[in-house]
């Protein structure tokens, strides 16, 4: 019998050159002129997961962009796996900071990818890491290892707040009926520590728009006389920390937890260099909430952050002008426990009343969703545990993260079933951001870790 690692070593190029193609579709679902190419996508996910060995592979409409589904069922009294993951991906902007064109993948070597590393956007988040999962599928059904059922569900507005996935999962409750849920969308500590993420933030993502005067005026003529919206939007940003860096809307920490010193003790464990942390960053310092580690602010405390900040003029050359309005995208991450739509509502009571006089302000929600935390005692944790123990020789370490995929917690309410997070990625990836990249090793180390799983899950179902 054929094992993963000869398998593997055998279709390296042809796995690497079908994620290329795959990279070279530009699937951006925030902005509707790329329609077209994530459709595109969808139809070429669908395509490779019939090729990868699903008996049913379906495109399923949405009132936005389609979720493709798949499954292989050998035998309906043996344990489900159903897979989520996405094929669409961030814009790349800045583009200018890109070292080579976003969809135009490329491998090379870097410090932390000694074997080389795609460089496109969603290489790493998420088409290399979903695509991982089609090709370990392709390994067990093509030598008849696969030891359970097997569903998909790869949709295409993940990067958007799943706009339509809710809608989705609501009606499918028995399409999507399973024994655990299997997503790579996180990464590892490192190559030689691997690491399972147990926790997940939540999200709040809010636009604000502060309105002065009704058209952009004179700043000679009317400055100093009337509200000044972009610095009256920058006064009131800044009051939302106080100076220990401790967010000041009223109720925000009410239902946040507080672990206690053997689980901080515990989390303190996991390897952590600051200065190389910083020198990564190309920073001399970190910042963030006093009395917390850098590992803790970015994982099990929440946070508030401006991702984008605008109004008046900022074209070439001067243009001196008090602008009518000021505008700017601000993000929560939350901790398990803290409701989203309630700390929306937070924010908005909050920031509109802070408004002085000579001002309005519009709060407009954009998306969210709730954190999760998933327990190591369950079977989905020890069989993925015993699945990266046996690819990389040593046990892997729980680790909660920063980052959110809000869907999680919806398909416990709705499915009834634990989600486990086997990420491959490394901080250094540049996901989100320009030069964004995926290690070879850890796309192949993904493809050999995640059969594992499944052996593993089936017999500690039994």
């Amino acid at each position: 019998m054929k094992n993963i690692q000869s398998y593997i070593t055998e279709n390296k190029e042809r796995f690497l050159n079908e994620l290329i193609e795959l990279l070279k579709i530009p699937s951006i679902s925030a902005d509707s002129a790329y329609k077209t190419d994530v459709e595109k996508t969808a139809d070429a996910v669908k395509i490779s997961l019939e090729k990868a060995g699903c008996d049913l592979v379906e495109i399923c409409e949405t009132a936005g962009n389609p979720i493709v589904y798949g499954e292989k069922i050998i035998n309906k009294t043996l344990p489900t796996v159903l897979v989520y993951g996405h094929y669409d991906v961030q814009p790349p902007d800045p583009i200018n900071l890109w070292d080579s064109p976003p969809f135009e993948p490329v491998i090379k070597t870097t410090e932390k990818h000694p074997d080389g590393a795609i460089f496109a956007r969603g290489a790493c988040d998420d088409k290399g890491q979903m695509y991982m999962h089609v090709k370990a599928m392709e390994f067990m059904t093509s030598t008849n290892q696969l030891p359970c059922n097997v569903k998909f569900m790869i949709e295409g507005e993940e990067e958007v707040g799943s706009v339509n996935l809710a809608t989705f999962v609501k009606a499918n409750h028995d399409k999507l009926k399973n024994d655990v849920i299997l997503i790579s969308d996180t990464g590892m500590i490192a190559n030689d520590v691997p690491s399972i993420t147990t926790g997940l933030r939540g999200l709040s993502y809010v636009e604000v728009e502060v309105t002065g005067p009704n058209r952009d005026l004179h700043s000679g003529l009317y400055g100093g006389a009337v509200a000044n919206p972009i610095n009256i939007l920058t006064k009131m940003i800044a009051s939302l920390h106080d100076e220990n860096n401790h967010i000041s809307i009223p109720g925000f920490y009410d239902k946040v937890e507080e672990l206690s010193k053997d689980e901080r003790a515990e989390m303190a464990k996991a390897p952590f260099n600051l200065e190389n942390y910083k020198k990564a960053l190309d920073i001399d310092a970190v910042y963030g909430e006093k009395g917390f580690s850098t590992n803790e602010r970015n994982s099990i405390r929440p946070t508030l952050d401006v991702n984008g900040i605008w109004g008046g003029y900022t074209g070439e050359g001067a243009k001196t002008v008090i602008a009518s309005k000021a505008y700017a995208k601000i993000s929560m991450r939350l901790v398990p426990h803290q409701e989203w739509e309630e700390i929306t509502n937070l924010f908005k009571t909050h920031f509109e009343n802070i408004a002085p006089e000579g001002v309005k302000v519009k709060v407009t929600p954009h998306h969210g969703g709730q954190g999760y935390v998933t327990p190591i005692d369950s079977i989905g944790y020890q069989a993925a545990s015993k699945a990266y123990e046996e690819a990389f020789g040593k046990a892997p370490i729980p680790q909660r993260s920063g980052g959110s995929i809000p869907i999680v917690s919806l398909f416990e309410q709705e499915l009834k079933s634990k989600t486990i997070l086997m990420g491959f990625g490394l901080d250094s990836d540049a996901i989100h951001s320009p030069n964004e990249h995926f290690g070879v090793w850890n796309f192949l180390k993904g493809i050999e870790t995640i059969p594992g799983f499944y052996k593993h899950f089936t017999a500690l179902s039994k």
